[in-house]
């Protein structure tokens, strides 16, 4: 076996052969109606949902290092295609599809090229509140998005964004269908409680078992098995994979071939899927992104954190979620400045007014974004000292900037201009080296600046 080929099967043993076969199957038993649905999100039909569980997640088994991750389609996957399609929503159907599995091929090829670069690294410096605000924003721009066909409303092709949706749906309610919101209603409760009293029952199965009291038998599967909706791994999915006994990718496979089964057995009952069941499913996954647990821990730890997610959510609701990713990315590179940029020095004790030294430590090191910070923290503590000495622990540095080298000339001559005396202590032997090539240093030094 080459080694790029089935990377998370390398040693298997027979005793987990078990294991990855049910949990393939009870993944399954969730990923696929669960994709159909949110196929509906991005306005695709629903056989398009249950494409993405076959070659992209068969291609992730082959060559993916994740052994549990399960790939298919996401909710926020589908409203980002819906957000990114939104101005051909008028256009011909088959051009509409066309461009959805454009879309797909070149999010491959991007991913491609952002793994040879190395810049997959970028996405674990998005900040959890920002997360946090992504999955807010989705829930309820899918929420919003599913309200009419859970309702029996006519869907308002006009309504673009999470508030215009609302509005629709209060306009639209006179014409509510009492039959398919009773059916809508029980589906989420049924999978709630099935949920919550019998996990290990395939609740999106049971409540689309009703499909064969409306099912017309017209209709087949269209197009090939590659036109699917951009793949990605799903967190719920995953861990019901994980919570079934799944060890390796062997498990994806399985799940592939239980999809490869739906879509050969129930291809002629695919086209006529109820809306209202679909909704339901959907509302019921998208659950899990709307915690106000999240937002309660970021305001009993960090306001700031709390209204970076409360702003990023408001702007994927009221400008699409795609404006909302790139604030959400900017608000992250923000709030890693602001932390960066503070200062690096404090007082190791507090002296009192008769203490002759002043003890300051540098907690890090220095560079353009935090020297002036640093210096000005620094120069605080000593003015508002009376001592005649102040020490600065210099023991975390651990490289030598321009930076770094100014702060330390300007802090000695300040002082030195009030007849306060800078000692710097705990010099690192590397740094020393390198501070010594600034002749100010050397002469510095020779004057008692390093203790």
């Amino acid at each position: 076996m080459k080694a790029w080929l089935f990377p998370t099967m390398r040693g298997y043993r027979r005793s987990w052969l078990r294991g990855d076969v049910l949990a393939g199957l009870a993944t399954g038993t969730v990923v696929i109606p669960q994709a159909m649905a949110y196929a509906t999100i991005a306005g695709m039909p629903a056989h398009v949902g249950l494409y993405t569980c076959l070659l992209p997640m068969a291609a992730y088994a082959l060559l993916g290092g994740a052994h549990a991750l399960s790939v298919s389609t996401t909710s926020t996957i589908s409203v980002l295609v819906a957000s990114s399609l939104a101005g051909l929503s008028e256009r011909d159907p088959d051009e509409l599809m066309r461009a959805a599995f454009t879309l797909t091929f070149l999010v491959g090829v991007f991913l491609l090229v952002m793994r040879l670069a190395r810049l997959g690294a970028l996405v674990e410096s998005i900040s959890p509140a920002t997360l946090t605000g992504i999955r807010l924003g989705v829930g309820l721009t899918v929420v919003a998005s599913q309200l009419p066909a859970l309702l029996g409303l006519p869907a308002d092709p006009d309504a673009e964004g999470f508030f215009a949706e609302l509005v629709a749906v209060a306009r639209d309610l006179p014409e509510l269908s009492a039959v398919t919101a009773v059916v809508g209603v029980s589906a989420i409760v049924i999978l709630l409680v099935l949920r919550r009293l019998a996990p290990g029952v395939p609740g999106p199965l049971v409540v689309a078992a009703g499909i064969v009291l409306v099912a017309t038998g017209i209709g087949a599967l269209a197009g090939g098995l590659t036109q699917s909706l951009p793949p990605a791994g799903g967190f719920s999915q995953s861990a019901v994979n994980l919570r079934s006994g799944a060890r390796t990718q062997l498990s994806g496979l399985v799940t592939v071939g239980l999809a490869l089964l739906v879509a050969l057995a129930l291809a002629p009952l695919l086209a006529d899927l109820p809306q209202t069941i679909l909704a339901a499913m959907v509302l019921v996954a998208v659950a899990g992104l709307l915690d106000p647990r999240e937002l309660a821990t970021y305001a009993a730890v960090d306001r700031t954190e709390l209204w970076v997610a409360l702003a990023v959510a408001a702007v994927g609701l009221t400008g699409g979620m795609l404006l909302g990713v790139a604030v959400g990315v900017c608000l992250t590179l923000l709030l890693v400045i602001r932390a960066v940029n503070q200062p690096r020095v404090r007082r190791l004790e507090s002296p009192s007014a008769h203490d002759e030294v002043l003890p300051l430590v540098l907690t890090g090191d220095l560079y353009t974004g935090n020297a002036q910070a640093t210096y000005d923290a620094a120069l605080g503590l000593m003015q508002a000292s009376t001592a005649r000495t102040v020490t600065l622990d210099t023991s975390a540095l651990t490289r030598v900037t321009v930076p770094l080298l100014n702060t330390l000339r300007s802090l000695r001559e300040d002082l030195a201009a009030e007849g306060t005396e800078l000692v710097l202590l705990d010099v690192p032997d590397d740094v020393l080296a390198i501070l010594r090539r600034a002749p100010w240093f050397v002469e510095a030094e020779q004057g008692g600046f390093v203790g």
